[in-house]
């Protein structure tokens, strides 16, 4: 809100209010272009020790808290940029003040006109002026006109500077360089014939390279192992496991790792890096098979129903994609069917029974069954993956008990410090610090994992998993539809392909199940058959 609209009064030019020999309060306002700049006090000092010189030469008062400095691109309008709102905010706050706004240079203000007209139009509503040691702003039509022009200019170069560095920075793409900041694992070592390239950074590399290879080979079978496998190592520190999923799966995506460049943004396509990657190209490979099995047909349907509990499960086999579901009324009466919705499909719009496809589904869960010769191995590799949870508890919760042990004896010594501190300026120190320590320790048992419940016997785990795979049609019965879904994608990779001539390709079919199978009848040397000793009497 203006000071006119608030207070009823008229503005008054600064020539005005000099006159009457008002107090004048200035802004002083100071932009750089990056976080970079800023750090390293390249411009802003300069910028304030010129404006505020100016400020009172010209017999206006400068205030410490009404000196705003961004850092931010000249591009975007006065919305993006914090200071600039804020010092709207501050103008709004004061409205019996009278305020100058003071800027080392029009570029400063914005550089681009739109935004540089928007903001100057927010000020003049309030009834503030802008004024520099470098440019005389007048409001007349010559002026404005003059204004306009600078601001032009301001933009031209900044598109211009834009354009320069973008090609510069794809000519090193095409080079295979990567011209932007490093990427976590890697560090940028300067070159004496490419300038800046990136290099590996150890131990976090070799981690990486672990988590990587790992999921592209089964080790780790989803994302979430991975994740858990990098926070152990350190590799990430500040959050859970699950918070990192997105990030691995980018993280898995980008063939620097494997040592490629490419920046499809620029068109710029996949070329032999002058960095070394940490993986192979056919780990890499192997990878986006992995996360498009991950992520084929994998999240859960909010609005499947009872009527249509298939739909979400299966796809067309002619295209792959997904099979819808719906009504349709003939002659008074409606019939339930399934049809694809892909207008280049040859099946197309071309209607299926409901029973067919679902009768066939059933019969396909009802034959699925985990043969008797490879249950010792569900067993063996159920004990192996049992016993290694059981030991990372175990750590973890050893771990977790010495750290709160020392956050236990720091919030004690610092609460003695305060009852004992006679300065305050030192209490209130040391409460900062006991603040802040006993919120550490909250968090940390928040993310505790003593809260894990292990109390399930594991004999009665075993069994459960076992009996699930011998008949899982026995326990599908006993879900509702959510659960169901949930255990379609534990028990299968992928929707399943449906031909609306032949019915479902079970023999395309990938599943849990089968893969237990396959394992049992190659030959491996990874599992032994032999007697394990049950995890559960670690805990007799």
């Amino acid at each position: 809100m203006s000071k006119k609209s608030k207070n009823k009064i008229i503005f008054q030019t600064l020539e005005q209010l000099k006159k009457t020999g008002a107090k004048i309060y200035a802004l002083i306002y100071c932009r750089v272009s990056s976080d970079r700049q800023a750090r390293d006090g390249n411009g802003l000092e300069s910028q304030e020790q010129r404006c505020t010189s100016f400020a009172e030469h010209n017999g206006y008062i400068v205030e410490k808290e009404a000196i705003f400095k961004d850092a931010s691109s000249g591009g975007g309008e006065y919305t993006s940029r914090p200071k600039q709102v804020e010092l709207l905010n501050y103008i709004d706050k004061h409205p019996h003040k009278n305020f100058v706004v003071v800027i080392d240079d029009i570029s400063r203000l914005a550089r681009d006109v739109q935004a540089h007209f928007k903001f100057r139009f927010q000020l003049t509503q309030r009834g503030v002026e802008v004024v520099s040691p470098n440019f005389n702003f007048e409001d007349s039509p010559e002026g404005e006109l003059v204004e306009g022009m600078m601001a032009m200019v301001s933009q031209y170069h900044r598109k211009g500077n834009t354009r320069q560095v973008v090609q510069k920075q794809k000519a090193r793409l095409m080079q295979g360089l990567w011209p932007f900041p490093r990427i976590k694992a890697y560090k940028m070592i300067p070159n004496p014939e490419y300038g800046k390239i990136l290099t590996a950074q150890y131990p976090e590399a070799q981690y990486l390279k672990e988590a990587l290879e790992g999921f592209a080979m089964g080790i780790f079978l989803r994302k979430i192992d991975a994740c858990k496998f990098l926070v152990e190592k350190g590799y990430w520190k500040t959050q859970r496991p699950e918070k990192y999923i997105d990030k691995f799966k980018d993280i898995a995506k980008n063939v620097i790792n494997a040592g490629f460049i490419e920046y499809p943004e620029w068109e710029v396509p996949r070329i032999k890096g002058k960095h070394e990657g940490i993986i192979s190209l056919e780990t890499f490979e192997l990878l986006q098979k992995r996360l498009k099995k991950e992520d084929s047909g994998q999240r859960m349907r909010t609005d499947v129903t009872k009527d249509f509990w298939a739909r979400g499960l299966v796809c067309c086999d002619d295209c792959g994609e997904h099979i819808t579901a719906g009504w349709s009324t003939s002659r008074g009466k409606r019939f339930p069917y399934y049809k694809c919705q892909n207008h280049g499909c040859i099946s197309y719009g071309k209607s299926i029974p409901r029973s067919k496809i679902e009768s066939a589904l059933e019969n396909i869960l009802k034959r699925s069954g985990l043969k008797d010769e490879v249950t010792p191995l569900v067993k063996t590799m159920f004990n192996r993956v049992w016993n290694d949870e059981v030991s990372k508890y175990e750590q973890a919760e050893l771990s977790f008990s010495q750290q709160k042990k020392k956050l236990e004896e720091k919030i004690k010594d610092l609460s003695n410090l305060v009852v004992s501190s006679k300065s305050d300026l030192l209490k209130k120190t040391y409460e900062t610090q006991l603040e802040k320590t006993a919120k550490e320790m909250e968090e940390m048992e928040s993310n505790s994992s003593a809260k894990l419940d292990l109390s399930i016997p594991y004999g009665n785990a075993l069994n459960k998993a076992v009996g699930l795979l011998k008949s899982p049609y026995s326990t599908w019965i006993k879900f509702d539809i959510h659960e169901q879904h949930r255990l379609f994608y534990f028990i299968f990779e992928e929707k399943l392909p449906y031909n609306r001539i032949s019915g479902y390709r079970t023999d395309k079919i990938p599943s849990a199940i089968r893969l237990f199978e396959e394992f049992a009848i190659s030959d491996t040397q990874d599992v032994e058959m032999g007697e394990i000793e049950s995890p559960c009497r670690r805990f007799s």
